[in-house]
């Protein structure tokens, strides 16, 4: 999800951007989004124009916390797999146990090169025996479509054809009840339920990025501001804001969940060989199975880590003070660079300074104390440069029980 943010107002894309500057393709719901927006404040996601806050970032993630919010990922990249052999190319190229995905059921994991480097992670859901959707945040076509030579399989992107939509938050059952998907209640974490919605359907899973109660839906990109009407009126009494990527980003990090491209560098986008990852390296280690013969990257997985080959550790940290550590240097015993935080915040639900840091082995992995970090704060028109200390803790940093309950509490 990129970050940079684009100061705009609610005019077509083309007078924004202008006849010569870049054009940014619209969502099915941003109609909905640019009536609510207030702040003007949009950026670029996979080619969409997007909301990063549409009228106070600090509220909108206490909407995620305390209510119900709404979060638009329709630019979230996802394709269609579908065939006979679906289910074993699926099994080939990431590295979990795709056979034991029960029909219904979504998966987080991640697929690699040959040199078992990270290529992306996402979210596979499987829909039918045959039948699949890969949500990620990179664009990968080409290398699934070679990956699917001698496989009797189907795959398409789907990006523009599918609408979605981020349901979060602990009011999050309570307004799909009122919007009439009443069986909703019964749907376990990971799960996908589907339900008629204006003479089509609305694939609806129990997932989401937020660490908290929630859901996220997915309907036909023609169905998309129906959908966006029918959630909005039964969320008026629960509480129901619409959010951008700004707030949706402070929650996962208290999840300490990963983006590619921020807190880790995919092959493809690195320019250099060293700033690729293992999965062992950025914390999905427990995402490869070993147990399966067959997958992208297993020999030379298998290899690095009976070498003791990999060279990198990615970690929670809590730190000192209350200014966030984004982009800082990790030091070990102020000295000796040992590595970089690659998200941060102040947690407001933690009361903690929070951060998830790549760091170099042996720190983080045999040498866990005396780390500190380098801040620079603004203070009066000055950089103040602040060197905190630092201590691993485990992720996730917040664990709400109301995330795995079910049936959900209606609150």
């Amino acid at each position: 999800m990129a970050r940079n943010t684009v100061e705009t107002n609610t005019a077509p894309v083309s007078d924004v951007f202008g006849k010569s500057g870049p054009l940014r393709l619209e969502t099915p719901f941003h109609p909905r989004i640019a009536a609510l927006m207030h702040t003007h404040a949009w950026y670029d996601w996979s080619g969409y124009l997007s909301a990063h806050s549409l009228w106070d970032e600090e509220l909108e993630y206490f909407a995620i916390r305390s209510q119900a919010a709404l979060f638009d990922l329709s630019p979230m990249v996802k394709y269609r797999i579908e065939g006979p052999d679906a289910e074993a190319f699926c099994d080939r190229l990431t590295l979990r146990d795709v056979t034991r995905l029960k029909p219904l059921r979504v998966q987080y994991t991640a697929w690699c090169d040959d040199a078992g480097e990270v290529i992306d992670d996402g979210t596979l859901f499987r829909l039918s025996e045959t039948r699949f959707r890969l949500c990620c945040q990179e664009r990968h076509l080409p290398w699934l479509l070679d990956g699917a030579i001698g496989f009797d399989v189907a795959i398409e992107e789907e990006t523009e054809a599918i609408a979605g939509l981020a349901l979060q938050g602990p009011t999050s059952f309570a307004v799909l009840q009122a919007a009439g998907f009443g069986e909703i209640g019964s749907l376990k974490p990971f799960g996908i339920a589907e339900f008629a919605h204006e003479g089509g359907r609305v694939t609806i899973s129990r997932t989401g990025f937020t660490g908290d109660l929630g859901y996220e839906l997915f309907v036909d990109a023609g169905d998309a501001l129906s959908l966006w009407d029918r959630l909005w009126e039964a969320g008026r009494l629960h509480g129901l804001n619409a959010i951008g990527f700004g707030a949706l980003d402070r929650a996962r990090i208290e999840a300490g969940f990963l983006i590619a491209n921020v807190d880790f560098v995919t092959v493809d986008a690195a320019l250099r060989a060293d700033r690729a990852r293992m999965p062992d390296e950025i914390g999905l280690g427990w995402l490869v199975d070993m147990k399966k013969e067959r997958f992208n990257g297993r020999r030379a997985i298998e290899a690095a880590r009976a070498k003791g080959a990999n060279r990198h550790v990615l970690v929670g940290l809590e730190i000192e003070g209350n200014v966030p550590a984004e982009h800082a240097i990790v030091y070990h015993r102020k000295k000796r660079e040992a590595g970089i935080v690659t998200a941060a915040i102040w947690s407001p639900m933690l009361k903690r300074n929070i951060a998830i840091a790549s760091l170099q082995r042996p720190y983080g992995d045999t040498v866990t104390d005396d780390l500190w970090v380098e801040i620079y704060a603004l203070h009066e028109l000055r950089y103040v440069k602040l060197m905190k200390r630092a201590r691993i803790v485990e992720r996730p940093f917040l664990k709400l029980d109301r995330r795995r309950a079910t049936p959900p509490g209606g609150f």
